[in-house]
């Protein structure tokens, strides 16, 4: 028996990946298929941080097995190289056993490090990091990331521009003369995947996207998000503390969060619609069960 294709679902932030995925196994087990979904989310792997980083619950993973979720604690430093490693492992075990992995997240990089032998990039240079943070204290971040915006526009719609440690590493790249941007951006869904992939980017109209994000980020306070993160907070990380509302839920800035979390999705649909090879899909105003009968009939054929 051959070992079955990937499917990757990527999507922005709130677009309901999750239980697209779990409507997609539930149709892919009726054909005889047993799925797992495999998670490209740089910040669900947070043990101490499942309502604020969004992650399955306890009633999905019963209803779809989910790996690298809650795999770490809030105190241990993670990147996209150890991500790229276990995601690899999983998705190789999982082929060789006959199940269809179901590479499912938001995370832009972790999505393109589980699909591909990501050439990552080079530690900068002696002092270049010291410079910038000298720029930064002076000049400010929102300086820095207008920099980043005219040298590599195409780089600058993948950084949070108000992740001060990010836009210096970008910024970083290109004192190297290398924009990752730029010169990865076909490489996920050509002949260079590490398997047969199928991969699907979900599309929503942004105003009802926007609508879902309030929701959802009213939801996670409603649930405790904030005393998750307080809780979370004496132990946390530099990496940790980036997930998005972990700052503003410590200063009580919901408004904040929901702020962030929009330019966040914005971000992220800039970049999927740059996605050679991928099948778009509209999923506005769309029930979990229809867009995945879309999906596994592309998929099963």
């Amino acid at each position: 028996m051959p070992s079955p294709d990937v499917v990757a679902i990527f999507g922005p932030t709130g677009i309901g990946k999750t239980s697209i995925a779990i409507a997609l196994a539930e149709l892919l087990r009726e054909g005889g298929e047993d799925p797992v979904a495999v998670s490209v989310d740089s910040m669900q792997v947070y043990r101490e941080l499942p309502i604020l980083t969004g992650a399955a619950d306890a009633e999905e993973r019963a209803a779809l097995e989910h790996r690298l979720i809650g795999n770490v604690s809030v105190a241990d430093q993670y990147d996209v190289a150890t991500h790229a490693k276990l995601a690899h492992a999983e998705i190789d075990q999982l082929r060789g056993e006959g199940r269809r992995p179901i590479v499912v997240g938001g995370t832009g990089l972790y999505l393109r490090a589980a699909l591909t032998e990501l050439d990552l990039m080079p530690k900068p240079r002696e002092g270049v990091r010291e410079r910038l943070a000298v720029v930064l204290d002076q000049d400010g971040l929102e300086a820095l990331y207008a920099r980043l915006e005219r040298e590599a526009p195409d780089l600058a719609a993948e950084v949070d521009p108000n992740n001060a440690r990010r836009v210096v590493r970008a910024l970083e790249t290109l004192e190297q003369g290398l924009n990752p941007a730029a010169r990865d951006e076909n490489r996920l869904w050509t002949e260079e995947t590490r398997v047969p992939t199928r991969l699907f980017a979900l599309v929503m109209d942004r105003e009802a996207l926007y609508a879902r994000i309030e929701q959802r980020v009213d939801w996670m306070v409603d649930n405790g998000a904030a005393d998750e993160v307080r809780g979370a907070e004496p132990l946390a990380g530099r990496t940790a503390r980036q997930a998005l509302g972990f700052e503003e839920l410590l200063n009580d800035d919901v408004d904040q969060m929901k702020i962030n979390t929009r330019r966040y999705a914005k971000r992220q649909l800039t970049w999927l619609n740059k996605l050679a090879g991928a099948t778009l899909i509209d999923v506005t105003d769309r029930a979990p069960g229809d867009v995945a009968a879309e999906i596994s009939t592309q998929v099963t054929g």
